[in-house]
Parts: structure tokens; C-alpha cells; sequence
């Protein structure tokens, strides 16, 4: 199993969110480069960028220039998700060195223009599918849409061969500590063949052990690495990544 330590990026610092309420903030860096390069040197084969002011329609610059640091500073591949909603958007953050998009609103509100850039970047993009109680939400997690995770999982398939993973997050269950949604993560794995991340709750030994014996492709670990729940180099030996 693939293991993508997470790096969330505010105003140009590191960042997590419970929930993705932007009023739980705990910042844990203001060199997001120094902690990519911890994680690296901890043995982290690929990182998942996250930027936060983009994601709610804030201005990215800061983060941004925190990316272009980052990506400079390390020799692994990293994938980058928060605002990425239009061509424009794609072309510039492809053209910094990332590896691989993930595509969140914009996907579920303009599926064919999603597929479209799937099909002309294969596999450099992935949706980012957030649930709230099973339905998709969307910008920055600030709404909740009438479409069930896997419905769109489903519909995105149909459209392209050419997308290159899920990146499924239960919000009720990010950054909270408490265990990732076994169950809806299995669930949406068996609803297409596109490769899945699970993200969103992964805390202790035995939550990765699970998702290992539930054969998840990858997961994405955050505040439980910051926090100190989780020694990176033992979660890596046990996903065998």
C-alpha cells in the first residue's frame, strides 16, 4: 500500500484542519520545505500537497511559492490538490513539477470538462471525491451536494480510462483522530476499478493494518504523523511501500 504523508499548506505555512473548518487550524511549520524533506528523509516515497486558500477561492500565491520550494527541495513525486477548476490552473501547476493534480469541485460540477483533461493529461489527474454523510461536498468542504461519493466515482468512469485515481476523504472523520471509514472506503472501492486513496482518519498501527487487509491501493496520513500518533518509518515497513 501505497503511503502519502500529507502536507497542508495556509498562507504559505503547514497546516491541518479538523473537519476542514478553517477556524480549527493548528499550524505545525512555517517552512513547509523543511517538513516535506522530514518526511522524505523519515523514508516517504511520494507526498500530498494540499493548498487550503485555494481551495476555498483565496489567493494561492503564498502557497504556491511554498510548492515551488518544496518540489526543489526533495526528489520524490508529489501531488497537489485545492483549486484546480479550470485549464489555466493545470497547465501552471503541471508546468511547477508536480506529478499529479487532484481535481475536486470542478469535477463533480463539470464532469465532462473533467474527463476532457483527463484524456489530455492521462493519468496526471485525480478526483477528489469528499463525503459528508455519503454525498460529495464541495468548496473547501463549505458545501454539500445531492450526489452520493460513488455515483460520481461511477460517472467519472464511464466518461474516461484516463483518470488516475480517487482520492476518497470522509470529512466527518479528518482530522479527528479517529479511525478512517473502513466500511464506505470498502464500499467505494468496489464501486469502480479506478485506483483509491483512502484519506481522512488513519490514526493508529492498526487502522493502516486494516486498510492493508482491506488491500487499499494507498492512503494519505496527516495529523496523526504531526500529532506523533504515527512513526512514518513503521507505517511504511507494515504498508510495505
Amino acid at each position: 500500500m501505497e503511503i502519502w504523508p500529507a502536507i497542508d499548506l495556509r498562507r504559505g505555512r503547514c497546516v491541518r484542519l479538523q473537519q476542514g473548518d478553517y477556524d480549527r487550524e493548528t499550524v505545525f511549520g512555517d517552512d513547509p520545505a523543511a517538513i516535506a524533506k522530514q518526511w522524505v528523509d523519515a523514508g516517504a516515497k511520494r507526498l500530498h500537497l494540499v493548498d487550503l486558500d485555494a481551495a476555498r477561492g483565496d489567493d494561492p500565491s503564498q502557497n504556491l511559492a511554498a510548492v515551488r520550494s518544496i518540489i526543489e527541495s526533495i526528489d520524490v513525486p508529489c501531488q497537489l490538490g485545492g483549486g484546480v477548476r479550470d485549464e489555466d490552473t493545470i497547465e501552471t501547476l503541471l508546468a511547477l513539477g508536480l506529478a499529479r493534480l487532484v481535481v475536486g469541485s470542478a469535477a463533480l460540477k463539470q464532469p465532462a470538462w473533467f474527463a476532457e483533461m483527463c484524456d489530455a493529461h492521462p493519468g496526471k489527474l485525480a478526483a477528489g471525491i469528499d463525503a459528508r454523510n455519503g454525498m460529495v461536498a464541495t468548496d473547501g468542504w463549505l458545501e454539500t451536494s445531492s450526489t452520493p461519493a460513488i455515483t460520481l466515482a461511477q460517472d467519472l468512469r464511464a466518461r474516461t480510462q484516463n483518470i488516475a485515481a480517487v482520492i476518497y476523504t470522509d470529512i466527518a472523520k479528518d482530522g479527528m483522530l479517529q479511525g478512517p471509514n473502513l466500511e464506505g472506503l470498502i464500499e467505494m472501492a468496489n464501486a469502480t476499478d479506478i485506483p483509491l486513496v483512502a484519506s481522512g482518519g488513519v490514526t493508529t498501527m492498526a487502522d493502516v493494518q486494516a486498510l492493508v487487509d482491506a488491500e487499499m491501493p494507498a492512503a494519505i496520513i496527516g495529523r496523526a504523523l504531526y500529532d506523533g500518533h504515527l512513526d512514518l518509518a513503521a507505517v511504511l515497513e507494515l504498508a510495505n511501500d
